[in-house]
């Protein structure tokens, strides 16, 4: 019999469930089922429909009366909304045209690194003709701007030496960083002496950079950090702002060391590293050794490719999982190595030539494969002397071409076996050096880095590069890409050495190019280079089948890595609200490569919602008064780029919402905002605007109103206008943390929006928040065609009294011994089954058995995230990449019903499970009369993914696009 009065929460055993998921499917077998066919089930079977289909009505008439005025406003005519019939003809709903659109977006996106690249030749030319002028003087005294000294003062109240008075203001386009933007400062690193002569010289002569610096700004506003990396170690930053070293008074950033620096100074390279551990090098010399490794490996991009051998009277691979080849040096594979450094330790003779010819015989099998960077080669050598001078060996493997480079760095102050490491090195085109400290190395390893940029220099070739995206804390935690050109000496008397002066830069926020994506029409876009996607903020790039991961012959990947224009569909399963649930869509992707960079750019268009657009148009006369606007209006606004407010100085203090009113009234002329865009989300506004009124009705008439719980009602439309009215008072905000970040994503839209849309239209989506602080609120939501979403949101109480008061009708059929089960979803899965007491206290899963019940015709998919640590630091535990797999729940849409029992314990229980009409939900129904309650829980706690560094790094190798230009040899150095 039914329950009088109905229970203030779900009575035992009765269970709710909204869908959610992850990836990599795989079926979960269901132990313990049987099918039945008894009056039993046909009875429960007929119970739970007619009980679910009054629960459905109940929910309905809620949901109607929160949005009917837009349902009666919206009644579908001919296939458009009567709301429209006055605009009808000026609406059109519209196919987007995938490849045009991403054509134009790679056309805009290449004037934006156009400019970034005339910028940097404008400092390569200033700073060529200003070192051209220079005389060098080692006497030279010069006070200079030092970006860690400016503002200080001593003991006395006296501004220190290289310190000085230095403006600074705080300025929003800097991350809010106090900056001036007249004068640039000067960094050292710190195991450099500030008033060495070829600082003081060089810090002189690049002063004429700040007129560049200035007047490249003026030009383009959109320019964030503009910079000069000197070879000899100084940093010349604008605009200045100052630096802060760590507790122990170091800063240890060094310009020679960073992507933009290496990929610019030299080509890409094939690095062999031979370290002695013979007995000899024990103690201090081995720990120079290690050192100088570690550095030699800092000086390594992400074109250059490398291993570590040890050698004594035996060859030791540093990584033996990776004998005989060679790996890409990212950060990832040089952490690795680092970390086996510390496990070397000296013993027996040093045998040389063997550790030489197996080098060669890398190098050359590699370069045979072409997968390696198929330009310059090197060996470097780390030792403590060599008794002979192996010339067998170099004749052998080495001449005539001389086509490797040999590098010796002898460790120790001893000297004895210099001269015939000297010889290796200038008869294979090389360059010695010895390193007697710790504080020698630094130094010492940079050297090698003039002798191969060389053939670049007297080449006279200024290759632009363009380096993958990375975090910068200087800059905020914000990703950026950074454009490049090395500067060379034009002086007639050193013009034939190839001397490099330095590295210039300037850096280009992702979150620009972003604004140019537009937002309302794309699904989701992605910036590539070499293998290397550009998104994830907290993340470092990763390979684009990290993420597409449904594309297994790595199709699209290959085309964009090539750099090639096309197209590309495929069946994908897209995780939202942090991985928490998976949306299952058909995307049709559209690429193309930018002009004058190695980046391409591709769009991803969802079918259905997100293949068609519906377009409208109204008078600005019609459409909002944008200065009196509701901010519940325009909350999504803020969200959006509507209008380009960077690109003018005097632009910069407007908002969106000013900015648009500006334009729209045309007082600024010169103000560059998206026209189409901004007159279909008036277009929304007028056709929206009854359920403001209505909306306004129902609060001022909610004492009348029987239908207490309700908080908030909102809608969203697709051009980003957004809705909303607060039934309750006090602060309530629908949007998640996930919702409010996306900068570098270009779905922009919130989750439930997301969810609604990809819903058959006309149907619910229940969504219960799986943060524990909001357990008591259910959003619900309704996707309307081609254009909105529209949903309410309610306390959980209230949406539990409107299913009892569904199911406590009176029935002809019985239940039996059978009660009602309770569902509360949990994070990543939809069928996760819980017993909830009240808010605050615990939460209990149910037994492995219950949880089966479920699982019966549901795919259980396996997602894997792939995190990235931020940079090894001194001092502290290093971070690994880490990929991790979570199980999750999906339901199967076509299954409407099922009945059966399992056995438990020498029991057998019951259930009928059968799918609320019109929504995600389930219910269950599960007889009480066995205990399963020893059977372990279902958990859904993470699991590590282990894998073998030379399986990821040579049996997954991907096609990867080589930079274009290559100066390995020239005949004269």
């Amino acid at each position: 019999s039914d329950p009088a009065p109905p229970p203030p929460a779900w009575p035992p055993n009765m269970a709710l469930s909204s869908q959610s998921g992850r990836k990599k499917q795989h079926v979960q077998p269901i132990k313990g089922f049987i099918n039945r066919s008894s009056e039993t089930a046909a009875c429960s079977l007929s119970l739970i429909n007619v009980r679910l289909n009054r629960f459905a009505v109940h929910v309905f008439q809620c949901y109607k009366i929160y949005s009917c005025s837009f349902c009666q406003c919206h009644t579908f005519v001919s296939g458009y909304f009567q709301k429209y019939k006055e605009f009808e003809k000026s609406v059109r709903v519209e196919e987007i045209d995938g490849l045009k659109l991403v054509k134009n977006l790679a056309v805009k996106m290449e004037e934006v690194f156009r400019k970034k690249a005339e910028a940097t030749r404008r400092l390569v030319e200033a700073a060529e003709e200003a070192h051209h002028q220079h005389e060098e003087n080692p006497d030279l005294q010069y006070e200079y701007f030092n970006a860690v000294l400016i503002n200080e003062v001593d003991e006395m109240g006296n501004n220190v030496e290289l310190g000085g008075e230095f403006l600074l203001e705080p300025n929003d386009h800097f991350n809010n960083l106090s900056v001036n933007l007249s004068l640039s400062v000067v960094q050292v690193p710190t195991n450099m002496y500030n008033k060495d002569p070829d600082i003081v010289n060089g810090v002189y002569w690049s002063e004429a950079l700040n007129k560049v610096f200035v007047d490249n700004f003026e030009r383009d506003p959109t320019l964030i950090w503009q910079y000069f990396g000197s070879a000899k170690g100084f940093f010349r930053q604008y605009p200045g702002v100052k630096w802060h070293p760590d507790e122990h008074g170091v800063i240890g950033f060094d310009c020679r060391n960073r992507k933009w620096y290496i990929q610019a100074a030299t080509s890409p390279k094939d690095v062999v590293i031979l370290v002695d551990v013979s007995g000899s090098m024990k103690g201090l010399r081995l720990t120079i050794a290690r050192q100088t490794v570690s550095s030699i490996l800092d000086t390594l991009g992400d074109d250059d490719f490398f291993n570590v051998i040890a050698y004594n009277q035996e060859i030791h691979y540093v990584e033996p999982c990776l004998n005989g080849t060679l790996v890409r040096a990212d950060r990832t594979n040089k952490d690795h190595f680092r970390e086996h450094l510390d496990k070397l330790f000296a013993k027996g003779i040093g045998l040389l030539g063997e550790a030489l010819a197996e080098a060669f015989t890398i190098l050359n099998d590699f370069n045979q494969t072409g997968r390696g960077s198929v330009c310059s080669q090197a060996i470097m050598l780390v030792t403590d002397g060599a008794t002979e001078m192996y010339d067998d060996v170099f004749e052998k493997y080495n001449w005539p071409e001389r086509k490797v480079r040999i590098f010796p760095y002898l460790i120790g102050r001893e000297s004895a076996f210099a001269d015939n490491l000297k010889w290796m090195a200038c008869a294979n085109k090389g360059y010695f050096s010895q390193i007697s400290t710790l504080a020698d190395v630094q130094e010492n390893v940079m050297r090698y880095l003039h002798v191969m940029s060389r053939p670049k220099v007297i080449d006279h070739e200024h290759d632009t590069v363009w380096t993958e995206a990375y975090v910068d804390s200087k800059a905020g935690p914000s990703l950026m890409t950074t454009v490049a050109m090395p500067v060379f000496s034009t002086k007639n008397e050193t013009k034939n050495q190839g001397i490099l002066l330095g590295v210039v830069g300037t850096d280009i926020p992702l979150q620009e190019l972003m604004k140019l994506i537009p937002k309302h029409m794309v699904q989701s876009a992605v910036l590539y280079q070499d293998g290397q996607k550009r998104r994830k903020p907290n993340y470092s790039s990763v390979d684009l089948s990290e993420v597409e991961w449904e594309d297994k012959d790595d199709i699209l990947r290959n085309a964009m890595v090539n750099r090639r224009t096309g197209t590309f569909s495929m069946e994908v399963k897209k995780t939202v609200d942090r991985g928490r649930r998976v949306l299952k869509m058909h995307n049709d992707y559209y690429y193309t490569d930018i002009k004058g960079t190695p980046f391409s750019v591709g769009v991803a268009l969802s079918r259905g919602h997100g293949k068609y657009f519906f377009r409208g148009n109204v008078s600005v006369e019609a459409g909002i008064d944008v200065e009196a606007c509701d901010v519940t209006v325009c909350l999504c606004l803020g969200h959006r780029t509507y209008c380009n407010t960077e690109e003018q100085h005097e632009h910069r203090h407007l908002t969106q919402i000013q900015a648009i009113k500006l334009f729209l009234t045309g007082r600024r002329p010169h103000l560059k905002c998206d026209r189409e865009l901004i007159q279909e989300v008036l277009f929304d506004a007028v056709v929206t605007a009854p359920l403001e009124a209505y909306w306004t009705g129902l609060a001022l008439n909610k004492s009348e109103n029987s239908d207490k719980g309700v908080e908030i009602t909102f809608l969203g439309t697709r051009t980003g206008l957004s809705r909303t009215n607060l039934f309750v008072p006090g602060d309530q905000d629908f949007l998640t943390a996930e919702d409010k970040e996306g900068v570098f994503n270009a779905d922009h839209f919130p989750l439930w929006y997301k969810r609604a849309a990809e819903q058959v239209p006309g149907t619910f989506v229940y969504s219960i928040p799986f943060s524990t602080v909001f357990l008591d609120i259910v959003q619900f939501l309704m996707w309307l065609l081609l254009c909105s979403a529209v949903g309410i949101q309610m306390k959980l109480e209230f949406f539990q009294r409107k299913f009892w008061t569904a199911c406590r009708q009176n029935l002809t059929c019985t239940a039996g011994g059978m009660s009602i089960f309770q569902l509360k979803v949990t994070i990543a899965a939809i069928c996760m089954f819980v017993v909830c007491e009240k808010r605050g206290e615990s939460v209990r899963e149910l037994d492995t058995f219950s949880a089966y019940l479920w699982f019966s015709q549901l795919l259980w998919f396996l997602i894997s995230f792939h995190t990235h640590s931020a940079q090894r630091s001194r001092g502290k535990t290093m971070m690994v990449p880490c990929d991790t797999e979570y199980p999750a729940f999906v339901s199967e849409r076509t299954i409407k019903e099922t009945t059966g029992n399992i056995e438990c314990e020498g029991c057998v229980r019951s259930f009928v499970i059968q799918q609320i009409p019109s929504s995600n939900l389930f219910m269950v129904v599960v007889d009480n009369k066995c205990d399963c309650s020893s059977a372990p829980p279902v958990t859904m706690d993470p699991i590590e993914i282990m894998y073998i560094l030379s399986r990821r790094n040579t049996d997954f190798q991907k096609d990867r696009k080589k930079p274009e230009s290559c100066h390995p040899f020239h005949p004269e150095v």
